[in-house]
């Protein structure tokens, strides 16, 4: 009797529900919260936006950057500072904080990248609000920030600060140029064949109908 009622119940459930994939749920859920999310994101003020686009953004890349120094084991005890540190070369000192910067641990990677990813976004979100566009000029000026302060947080000035910092900043920015653009070419659609294009503009044109009919025949024919 009972199993007969639970039959008969599932029975009655449609298809779309006992067959879903609990996968495609979650994944259809996840989708509907970030839409509201950028819903309720495009209604606020600039500065709001901006804020919580950063930290956001910062939040994420502190967990790949903690991910990512877990997975390299601290390599950053390969590089030791020396105790006569005082005593090197400044540039050699320099190229020792930069391969200490780019091998440290899981906080000093999550600092880094939450850095780059938190200004990177929230010079990105500014700028899209401002211009109403997201181009490669928004790009790379939000990389050269991204870069900028990478370059601060991470010790690698070495003898001249300021010169590494726009350094930095410009090898982001063209680096990030150059992404956006290769992004750009391959998402155009491919060119319409100019044959096929001129065909149909002729098809579509305000023939008389005899004459239309012909010139499919031919095109299908052809």
């Amino acid at each position: 009797m009972g199993g007969e009622k639970q039959g008969a119940m599932v029975a009655e459930m449609p298809n779309s529900v006992v067959g879903q994939n609990p996968i495609a749920q979650f994944q259809a859920k996840f989708k509907e919260l970030e839409e509201g999310f950028k819903g309720w994101l495009a209604k606020q003020s600039l500065p709001v936006e901006a804020a919580v686009v950063t930290v956001t953004s910062a939040a994420q890349g502190a967990a790949i950057g903690a991910f990512m120094g877990i997975l390299t084991n601290d390599a950053s005890s390969v590089f030791p500072t020396p105790p006569d540190a005082a005593a090197l070369n400044p540039q050699a000192m320099a190229s020792l904080k930069q391969a200490q910067a780019l091998s440290g641990g899981p906080f000093v990677q999550a600092r880094n990248f939450a850095v780059m990813t938190g200004v990177n976004a929230g010079i990105s979100c500014v700028m899209k609000r401002i211009r109403g566009k997201e181009d490669v000029q928004t790009s790379m000026v939000a990389a050269f920030g991204s870069g900028a302060m990478f370059s601060l947080v991470s010790g690698m000035g070495g003898p001249n600060p300021a010169a590494n910092v726009i350094t930095s900043g410009l090898f982001f920015a063209l680096v990030q140029g150059g992404l956006f653009q290769l992004g750009q070419k391959f998402s155009q659609p491919p060119a319409e064949d100019v044959f096929l294009c001129e065909n149909k503009n002729h098809v579509d044109s305000p023939w008389p109908p005899e004459l239309r009919e012909e010139f499919q025949e031919r095109l299908v024919n052809r």
